[in-house]
């Protein structure tokens, strides 16, 4: 078992002069026009490699680009190199049409650590908008270019950035008559993959604690499907609780105080919810339906899930208050997975019609179904912070009819900028979680 290990970074603000021209990224439009950024080669001082300096600049290049929402200003373009505590000259920067301009300096300090200045500058408000300092260990270095990433993005969306997360998911390997499957965790951008669990343990449907601090995941240890917990800092598992029944789908509510799951008894599966501290498990659906794949609301008070209690799988919510249930999709079709945004403003889902697998997105109350993806299979939508982007998985069927190949993608909710999270070679992705920030 692999230890996690999360580097403490700290950030420390400089100074932040108030934009008189507020420069704001239309992230709602999806067709919205890019604005264009220039990142200046990092100036360094002390000993730092220019291969560090050049990785952090690149890194911050990438997820920004990735977003859909911003322009990289081709570096040959450039008019001038600005040091730091210099003012940019705006006319030539507007001349090229960059709107933002980044300059930024790497030290090299004690303790083998490292300290990353940036300013970022509106070119036609011709102002700082954004000055930070972090400092990190010397092995965190792609943590500074996320952390950075995000402040940029953060200023100029007006949103909660995604970049320094990590998404957990199941690695598949070996023919699709035989495949391993093993709990991975890796970077948002693909950036350090590392295995979970073993070659021979049986796992699926993993998901991050609310804090990052252990993974809920089913594993069919000793052939027996129960839920089980991960420590990340420790490695240490340990089975969640003796149900009487076969559980799956697990869940932890937003203050991770509780896991909700999927529990099969005398043939016939509902939703409970496990108290980590009492040890109490309460039923939460009743009847003869299936029920299944419970998603907290972000305040924790309702639950998104799927049932068959109306003749086809449909997808449902429950006021954990009240106790009342409503069904909220009547659209052609099964419907499933359900996943509420981090903002509370939609349910991200899977639907299944015509031989298509679908993901998309609705408001709370079913209303506003909008199709982002589809294709031959999809499943597991997880979202992002921020709630602009999902991460989900593909399968493609491949004209052996035999061969299967999944890709994790990531996709914003206007149904633009999907790009494929790139994995090894021989791994397959399936069942994605996106984390929530990095502590």
């Amino acid at each position: 078992m692999l230890k996690k290990v999360l580097c403490a970074i700290v950030l420390m603000l400089i100074t932040v002069v108030p934009g008189r021209a507020e420069l704001k990224v239309d992230i709602i439009a999806g067709a919205a026009e890019p604005i264009s950024i220039a990142v200046q080669k990092f100036e360094t001082v002390g000993d730092v490699s220019n291969k560090a300096a050049a990785m952090i600049r690149q890194v911050v290049e990438d997820d920004l680009k990735r977003t859909g929402l911003f322009r990289i200003v081709n570096h040959n373009a450039f008019p001038e190199f600005v040091k730091m505590g210099d003012m940019p000259n705006f006319k030539l920067w507007s001349a090229i049409k960059t709107q933002v301009f980044v300059q930024a300096k790497l030290y090299a300090e004690p303790k083998n650590e490292y300290k990353l200045e940036f300013f970022v500058w509106d070119v036609n408000g011709r102002e700082q908008i954004e000055a930070q300092a972090l400092v990190a260990s010397k092995k965190s270095a792609r943590r500074l270019a996320h952390i950075m990433a995000d402040a940029i993005y953060e200023r100029l969306t007006g949103e909660v950035g995604y970049f320094d997360t990590q998404i957990v998911f199941i690695a598949e390997t070996g023919p699709v008559h035989k495949r391993v499957k093993r709990m991975a965790i890796m970077d948002q951008d693909g950036f350090g993959l590392r295995y979970l669990s073993d070659d021979d343990s049986f796992v699926m449907s993993p998901h991050f604690s609310p804090n990052m601090q252990s993974i809920v995941f089913l594993s069919y240890y000793n052939d027996d499907p129960m839920v089980w917990t991960l420590d990340l800092d420790t490695g240490e598992q340990r089975r969640l609780g003796q149900f009487g029944g076969m559980n799956f789908a697990p869940r932890f509510s937003p203050d991770g105080g509780k896991v909700a799951l999927s529990l099969v008894k005398n043939g016939i599966t509902h939703i409970y919810e496990f108290n980590l501290e009492t040890k109490e498990l309460r039923q939460l659906t009743f009847g003869n339906s299936l029920n299944t794949s419970p998603s907290y609301s972000p305040d924790g008070k309702k639950m998104a899930f799927n049932s068959d209690r109306s003749g086809r799988q449909q997808i449902h919510v429950l006021d954990l208050e009240t106790g009342e249930e409503k069904r909220i999709t009547y659209g052609n079709g099964k419907y499933a997975t359900p996943a509420w945004s981090p903002d509370g403003q939609f349910i991200a889902f899977t639907k299944m019609a015509d031989d298509t697998f679908y993901v998309g997105v609705m408001k709370p109350n079913g209303k506003n179904e909008k199709i982002l993806a589809g294709g031959w299979f999809m499943e597991a939508p997880s979202w992002a912070p921020g709630s602009r982007r999902i991460v989900y998985y593909e399968t493609e069927k491949h004209m052996d009819g035999i061969e299967r190949v999944s890709h994790i993608r990531s996709i914003d909710i206007t149904g633009q900028n999907v790009y494929d999270i790139e994995l090894p070679d021989g791994v397959n992705g399936v069942e994605p979680t996106w984390s929530p920030k990095l502590p």
